[in-house]
C-alpha cells in the first residue's frame, strides 16, 4: 500500500529540457571548468583559458540553432504545462544570440587585453566570471517567473561588479566597481521589495499567473499592488541605465578593462531591457497606464542626458573616447525604451518589441565594433583620448573605415544603412501608438549625436600630427573588429532581415 507522501513526491518532481536550457547552461560549465582548470595549467599556458572560453561561448552559442523549430518550455508546473519558469520562445533566443555572441566577442577581445596586462589581471578568474555573467545574462530572457528573474539578473550583474575591479592595484578601477556595485545592490534591493509587494498581493511569481490575477486583486491590496508595479520598474530601471539612474556609467567604463566596458554597455543592456519587456509587456499589461508614461517619460529624459553629456566631452580629455562612447550608450538606452514605451498605448505591443529587439541588435553589433577599434587604438594611446585618433587612417587605413562605419551606423547615416533603419524602425515605433511628442525629442536628440559622432568621424581622416604610428594588430582583436564590421555591413546591406528575424512571434 502506498503512502500519501508518494504521489505528492510525484506531483513535485519535473522533467527537465536539456536542450531548452543548452546556451547559458554550457556557459556556465565551461565557466567551471576554466576556474578548475587554472590551478594545473602553467603561467606560460594560461592563453590556452582563454581560447577555451572563447570555444565555450561559440558552442553555447550555436546550440541556439536546433531551438528555431518551435517554442520549449521546462520546469513547469505539474498541474498546468502552460505554467513554466523556462521559456525558449523567439524573443527569448534572439536576446540570446545578442548576449552570448556579444559575450564571444568581449571574449576575442579580452585574450589581447589579459596578453598586453602583464599579470595585472588574473587569468583564471578572468574568465570564470566572464562566462558565470554571460550564462546569467542567457537565463534572464528565458525567465517566466519573478524568481528566476532576479536570480538570473544577479547572476548576470555580480560577475561584473568583480571585473571592473579585477586589476591589481588600480584605484580608478576598484572606485567603477564600487560606485557599479551601490547602485546596482540599490537596484536589487528595490526590485527585491517590489516584486514581494506583487507576490503578496497576487500570490505566484509566474508572470502569465501575474498579468491574470492582479487585474482582480482585493480593494485593500490595491495600493500594495500599484507600490510594487511602480517599485519593480524603478529597480529595472537602474539596470539598464536610465536618467537618472546612470551615473554610475561613464567611471565604470573608464574604470573597467576595455572588453568589459564594451561587454557592459550590450550586454548589461540587453539583460536590463530584456528584463523590463518581461515584467511591462508580459506580467503588467493591467497596469500600461501606469508604465507607459513612466517609460515615455524615462526615455525622453535618457536620451536627451545622454546625447548632452557626449556632446560635452573634451576631445583632450584622458579617456574622453571611452567616455564618449559611455554617454552614447546612455543616449542609446532612450532610444531603446522608446518602442517598450510605445507597446503600452500601441495595439500590437508585440510589433514594437520586435522594435526595440531590433534596434539591440544593430546596436549590439556596432558598438562592440566602435569598442573593439578603440582597444586597438587603446595599446598603443593608453589615454585612448578623441585626439589621438586624429589620422587613423594614415597609419590603420581599414580600422579607420570600419570605425567611421560604425560611428555612422550609430548616427544613423548612410552607409550604415542599418542604423538609419533602426531608428526609423523606432521612431515609427513611436508615431504609430500616438507619442508624437516623443517623436520629436527623438529627432532633436539624432541631430544632437549627429555632430559628435561626425567630429570623431572627421578626425580620423585628418592630417596626422608628426609621423602616423603604426597599429600593429593580434589575430583575436583583428577577429572582432571583422566579425562586427562584417555584420554591420551585411546587415545595412539587408536591414529587412533584423526586423523578420524579431517580428516573428515574439511571445
Amino acid at each position: 500500500m502506498s503512502s500519501p507522501a508518494q504521489p505528492l513526491a510525484a506531483s513535485l518532481v519535473q522533467s527537465v529540457d536539456w536542450l531548452a536550457i543548452a546556451p547559458p547552461t554550457i556557459a556556465a560549465v565551461v565557466g567551471l571548468a576554466v576556474l578548475v582548470a587554472d590551478l594545473f595549467v602553467a603561467e606560460n599556458r594560461k592563453t590556452l583559458l582563454g581560447w577555451t572560453s572563447v570555444a565555450g561561448l561559440a558552442a553555447a552559442t550555436l546550440m541556439l540553432l536546433p531551438l528555431l523549430n518551435g517554442d520549449r518550455s521546462t520546469f513547469c508546473l505539474t498541474g498546468d504545462a502552460t505554467v513554466c519558469s523556462y521559456t525558449a520562445d523567439r524573443f527569448t533566443l534572439v536576446i540570446q544570440f545578442l548576449v552570448l555572441g556579444g559575450a564571444l566577442l568581449a571574449a576575442l577581445l579580452s585574450v589581447t587585453a589579459l596578453k598586453d596586462a602583464r599579470k595585472e589581471l588574473p587569468e583564471g578568474e578572468y574568465w570564470f566570471l566572464l562566462l558565470s555573467s554571460a550564462a546569467g545574462a542567457a537565463l534572464l530572457p528565458a525567465s517566466r517567473d519573478l524568481a528566476t528573474l532576479i536570480v538570473a539578473l544577479e547572476v548576470a550583474s555580480l560577475p561584473a561588479f568583480a571585473l571592473v575591479g579585477l586589476r591589481y592595484g588600480d584605484r580608478k578601477s576598484s572606485e567603477a566597481a564600487l560606485k557599479f556595485f551601490l547602485s546596482s545592490v540599490t537596484a536589487t534591493a528595490v526590485s527585491l521589495m517590489g516584486i514581494s509587494f506583487l507576490y503578496a498581493s497576487t500570490g505566484t511569481l509566474y508572470l502569465t499567473q501575474v498579468a491574470d490575477r492582479i487585474q482582480n486583486v482585493d480593494g485593500q491590496l490595491h495600493t500594495l499592488a500599484q507600490t510594487g508595479v511602480v517599485l519593480t520598474l524603478v529597480g529595472f530601471a537602474f539596470k539598464t541605465a536610465a536618467v537618472p539612474f546612470h551615473f554610475w556609467v561613464p567611471d565604470t567604463y573608464v574604470g573597467a578593462p576595455l572588453p568589459i566596458a564594451a561587454y557592459l554597455s550590450v550586454i548589461g543592456k540587453a539583460v536590463g531591457f530584456s528584463g523590463l519587456i518581461l515584467v511591462t509587456v508580459v506580467a503588467l499589461p493591467s497596469y500600461a497606464d501606469v508604465w507607459g508614461p513612466a517609460l515615455a517619460a524615462l526615455a525622453a529624459l535618457t536620451m536627451t542626458v545622454g546625447n548632452v553629456g557626449a556632446l560635452r566631452q573634451q576631445a583632450t580629455r584622458a579617456y574622453s573616447a571611452v567616455r564618449l562612447l559611455a554617454w552614447s550608450s546612455v543616449g542609446q538606452a532612450g532610444y531603446l525604451l522608446v518602442p517598450i514605451a510605445a507597446a503600452a498605448y500601441s495595439g500590437d505591443a508585440e510589433k514594437s518589441i520586435g522594435s526595440t529587439v531590433a534596434y539591440a541588435l544593430m546596436y549590439g553589433a556596432v558598438n562592440l565594433g566602435a569598442f573593439a577599434v578603440a582597444a586597438l587604438v587603446g595599446r598603443t594611446k593608453l589615454l585612448n583620448r578623441v585626439s589621438d585618433y586624429r589620422g587613423l587612417y594614415a597609419s590603420s587605413p581599414l580600422s579607420a573605415l570600419l570605425l567611421a562605419f560604425f560611428l555612422l551606423c550609430l548616427a544613423g547615416l548612410p552607409p550604415g544603412i542599418i542604423g538609419l533603419f533602426a531608428k526609423v524602425t523606432v521612431f515609427s515605433a513611436a508615431v504609430d501608438a500616438g507619442l508624437g511628442w516623443l517623436a520629436v525629442i527623438m529627432a532633436v536628440n539624432v541631430v544632437i549625436a549627429l555632430f559628435y559622432y561626425l567630429q570623431w568621424t572627421a578626425l580620423l581622416f585628418r592630417a596626422p600630427e608628426g609621423e602616423p604610428e603604426r597599429h600593429r594588430v593580434p589575430a583575436p582583436l583583428t577577429a572582432a573588429i571583422a566579425l562586427t564590421g562584417v555584420l554591420g555591413i551585411a546587415l545595412s546591406g539587408a536591414p529587412q532581415l533584423v526586423l523578420r528575424f524579431t517580428d516573428t512571434a515574439l511571445f
